[in-house]
């Protein structure tokens, strides 16, 4: 006779369908429910009831924070802190533009693209990792195309759900086969390409279903508030202030008076009004010009100022000519901010030489706009009141630290249009990939990306203020307060619960009735608790009836491990649906419309799969 108390369970109940309730009619978060249900079971726990461990045991109420402890979390918080990399040395925009090449505006080709490229980079890698590495792609895809981002996130994350049921790499994957050897008596683990042919049908099925209906049933949302905030480009604002007019190209000639001398020495700006923006020794890129660099014969500067400024170096041994109309300072690499005075600024009243703003910040003023009208010569010499705004060329650790001056209020732009950071973008990457590979040679996932997080600090390519920026903190808390949900499902008794009433129900319609059981149910618990909290719950359980039953064990394992990668139904199921809800600006009943129709696909193509692949 079951004695499972049912009380706890009860409290269960309500502590998940409330707050879900809410969520799904927009009247709350979905990560404040989810800090609602931990707290919720946290005191439930302390009161005495068995939620989270035995009944009268208050010292287990500390699991409802457990959380935050969770590799997963440490997961997600390296995979923001590298992909900020990646995406400000430029491989993502890399990646989106040839997926704009490849898709243009056409939605839906948009859609398989993005799902493919997903789907085959979770063959190798974490599903989260694959898909935390393409969002940013996504965004600058949107950006530059017009399709709503939340017609291209939802197919990110289900295209890595896919892809990870044809891998042996996936978590829950791998929990099915330890569970195979553990089994009583022990089964014949799955190997690397067990999965494959039944994954890979379910998931080249499952794209095609995103491609042919995807545009349909996805949302044509407007991105939320902070998402649908566009900053201009680099190269816009230089339009803005009007910057091209006056951009020439000098080339130092031997005979010329600045050769061996500093740009300082020179006088550039003192003398003519005149800003350096960038210098180019040959056959080199172009750098930010330093005071004290010296100019050499055949280096080559930018400059920007009124023509008969620039005229009169051309006189002191520069040959000068006009910038093309499409060339721009952050098309060679440099990058540039607004900056517009902040309201109590006291910098008013005083020009930029007077507060030396130069050597102060380490950043050179090439324009000011003020009212409807562009400065481009002697910037320095104007006095500056509230309503000016500048535009700034430096390096962007000088950009940020200007950010925590009063004075100003610094506005960076869209990193869209600078070159590829080719040093650091391969740096980046041979990190990333490293991690990956370390992963797949059996060191845990988090570990492996917290080891590349913090070699991309130590070396620089990220500051920890950037990292602490990069963070998405929304998932963070959602996935640290639906784990106490996971371990109350257990602790309870309600997921054994369900498990065997289920089993009892499909055990008389033989192999392929265990198959569609066993799915059904790792699936069903996958939608509040995760894939890999089910996998612990459902392994054991659809394994020991197979057993029982004389069926093949390892298609089982394979069934409900497949089960378990069907995460489309809620955003809850799985971390990489918690990553897409905030740029995607996504409700929860998003997930259910395209989702149920995915899920029945996949069950689908599963039992065919089943017959043909493992002759059940």
């Amino acid at each position: 006779m079951d004695q499972t108390p049912l009380f706890p369970i009860l409290i269960l109940i309500l502590l998940l369908t409330i707050p879900l309730m809410l969520v799904f009619l927009n009247r709350l978060r979905l990560d404040l429910a989810a800090l609602i249900m931990a707290v919720g079971l946290g005191i439930s726990q302390l009161l005495g009831f068995g939620m989270l461990g035995p009944a009268n045991t208050p010292s287990d109420a500390v699991k409802a924070i457990s959380g935050f402890s969770q590799p997963v979390v440490l997961t997600l918080i390296s995979l923001f802190i590298m992909t900020q990399v990646l995406d400000r040395s430029g491989v993502t925009r890399w990646i989106a533009f040839r997926l704009v090449r490849l898709g243009g505006n056409n939605t839906s080709i948009l859609i398989g693209a993005f799902a493919t490229t997903t789907a085959l980079l979770s063959l190798i890698m974490n599903n989260l990792a694959a898909a935390a590495m393409l969002l940013p792609a996504a965004m600058e895809v949107s950006r530059q195309t017009g399709v709503k981002p939340s017609k291209l996130l939802i197919p990110i994350s289900f295209g890595s759900l896919l892809g990870g049921m044809a891998t042996y790499f996936t978590t829950a994957n791998i929990i099915l086969n330890d569970m195979l050897l553990i089994a009583e008596p022990p089964q014949q683990g799955l190997g690397i390409l067990n999965f494959t042919p039944t994954g890979g049908l379910i998931a080249v099925a499952g794209i095609l279903f995103l491609v042919m209906f995807g545009n349909k049933l996805l949302p044509n949302r407007e991105p939320s508030a902070e998402q649908a905030f566009t900053r201009l480009t680099g190269s816009q604002l230089e339009d803005y202030y009007e910057i091209g007019e006056r951009l020439w190209e000098g080339q130092v000639r031997k005979d010329s008076g600045f050769v061996n001398r500093s740009i300082s020495e020179c006088g550039f700006g003192n003398k003519w009004g005149v800003v350096v923006a960038a210098v180019c020794r040959p056959g080199e890129e172009f750098t930010l010009p330093m005071p004290l660099q010296i100019l050499h014969a055949g280096d080559t500067v930018l400059l920007v100022g009124r023509e008969e400024k620039i005229l009169t170096l051309q006189e002191m041994g520069l040959k000068v000519q006009l910038a093309s109309s499409e060339d721009h300072l952050t098309f060679r690499g440099i990058s540039v901010a607004e900056v517009v005075l902040g309201p109590h600024a006291h910098v008013q009243g005083k020009t930029l030489k007077e507060i030396d703003f130069r050597q102060k910040y380490g950043l050179t003023v090439v324009a000011l706009r003020r009212l409807n009208r562009s400065y481009r010569t002697d910037v320095g010499a104007f006095e500056l009141v509230f309503g000016d705004s500048l535009l700034v060329i430096g390096g962007l650790n000088q950009i940020q630290n200007l950010k925590k001056n009063r004075d100003f209020i610094v506005l960076e732009p869209n990193p869209a249009d600078m070159p590829i950071q080719k040093k650091v973008a391969g740096l980046a990457s041979a990190i990333l990939i490293a991690a990956i590979v370390a992963s797949i040679l059996g060191v845990p996932v988090f570990l492996s990306m917290l080891m590349g997080a913090v070699l991309m600090l130590i070396l620089n390519l990220i500051t920890m203020e950037e990292a602490y920026r990069a963070i998405e903190w929304q998932p963070i808390f959602l996935i640290a307060g639906m784990y106490s949900i996971s371990l109350a499902m257990i602790q309870t008794g309600a997921a054994a619960l369900m498990g065997n009433a289920l089993l009892r129900l499909v055990q008389p319609f033989g192999g392929l009735g265990l198959v569609a059981g066993s799915n059904i149910f790792a699936s069903f618990l996958t939608q509040f608790i995760g894939g890999q909290v089910s996998a612990l719950i459902a392994g054991p359980v659809t394994i020991s009836a197979a057993i029982s039953m004389g069926v093949n064990a390892q298609a089982i394992a394979v069934a409900t491990a497949i089960g378990c990668s069907i995460s489309f139904l809620t955003p809850i199921a799985h971390p990489v649906n918690i990553l897409i809800i905030g740029p995607g600006n996504y409700k929860f009943s998003d997930f259910f419309k395209i989702g149920w129709i995915l899920s029945v696909i996949s069950f689908l193509m599963l039992i065919i799969a089943m017959i043909l692949f493992w002759g059940l």
